[in-house]
């Protein structure tokens, strides 16, 4: 039995599950998703929680139980509080602001760089921190990769956008080599 699949999913307070088939819809405070469900996943929906289950003991089955479980609970946390991820952008004068749906950032090329935000995600620039919030972890998740993936760190002035927690690999440089290696 899968550990993380046999834990029980709870249900915040104004977040509805409904299976129609192999369609599973949660609504909450933050909005609404749809998650077609495996059919080798069986789902048990009480008053206050979500059993996750395979039907059979086979190899795939067992692949997907924790998958499916995780899946679901996401999507319970995306609608319910929803998801964000910080970005931390450094260099000489780099920029970011917010226009519309548009994320417009001054990066260091000749030319300003836009990322359009996609259905159901904001962005929010405060100081040097972006802010990608919305319901869907994977599209959260995706499109910060998008926005770190324009001017990745560089490993000598450690100019560049990277995530919050993330710490970026240095490296010494000439002026050091030569003092240690003389």
């Amino acid at each position: 039995m899968s550990k993380i699949g046999r834990i029980p999913i709870q249900i915040p307070e104004g977040t509805t599950p409904e299976l129609n088939g192999r369609e599973l819809k949660i609504r909450g405070p933050k909005g609404e998703l749809d998650l077609n469900v495996s059919d080798k996943i069986k789902l048990e929906i009480t008053e206050s929680q979500i059993l996750v289950s395979r039907l059979n003991d086979s190899k795939p089955a067992r692949e997907l139980h924790g998958l499916w479980r995780m899946l679901i609970a996401n999507t319970i946390k995306g609608v319910s509080e929803g998801w964000e991820k910080k970005l931390d952008f450094k260099g000489v004068g780099f920029r970011a602001e917010v226009q519309d749906n548009k994320l417009v950032l001054n990066v260091g090329f000749s030319h300003p760089v836009e990322v359009v935000a996609p259905e159901g995600i904001e962005f929010n620039v405060t100081k040097n921190v972006i802010t990608v919030s919305g319901i869907d972890k994977q599209k959260v998740g995706q499109t910060a990769a998008n926005i770190r993936r324009i001017k990745p760190v560089e490993p000598y002035k450690g100019k560049g956008i990277k995530y919050i927690d993330e710490i970026p690999r240095r490296k010494m440089g000439k002026q050091a080599k030569a003092a240690s290696g003389a």
